[in-house]
């Protein structure tokens, strides 16, 4: 991505952030274990989610594209931590609304982002070989 490009998205995702939070507080149903669990949840998803983004650094893209192979922080234990910590942030969402639909939500997003994957990994794959079939078979997900 270009550096306009990135700035543009983070600025997206700063103020993306910044509404979920002011949604979490603000919120007016009850404040039950739940909406508690939920909401740490949220905040552990979202604070990995940008743990992730950092150690992925310029190798970020929106469409699969192999710039560098990132196995060290944690990309050295899950391969897709963004994915994986955008779940557990959907989980707190969803246990924080109370919505039973929301997990059918949750099981979309699973497939969809389970299909985002293996994109990416034919990607990764055709670009660095053997060293990335080393890296899928050490890591999760």
């Amino acid at each position: 991505m270009e550096d306009r490009h990135i700035l543009a998205f983070i600025g997206f995702q700063i103020v993306a952030v910044l509404g979920l939070f002011w949604f979490l507080i603000t919120w007016s149903g009850p404040w039950n274990a739940t909406r508690y669990v939920g909401t740490v949840l949220v905040v552990v998803g979202l604070s990995f989610i940008g743990v992730a983004r950092y150690q992925l650094g310029r190798s970020f893209s929106i469409k699969p594209e192999a710039h560098a192979l990132v196995i060290t922080g944690l990309y050295s234990k899950i391969r897709n931590p963004i994915y994986v910590f955008g779940m557990v942030m959907i989980t707190g969402l969803i246990l924080i609304l109370g919505r039973p639909e929301g997990w059918f939500v949750l099981a979309a997003v699973i497939v969809a982002q389970t299909l985002r994957a293996r994109r990416e990994a034919r990607v990764l794959e055709a670009a660095f070989g053997d060293a990335y079939r080393e890296y899928r078979r050490k890591t999760w997900f």
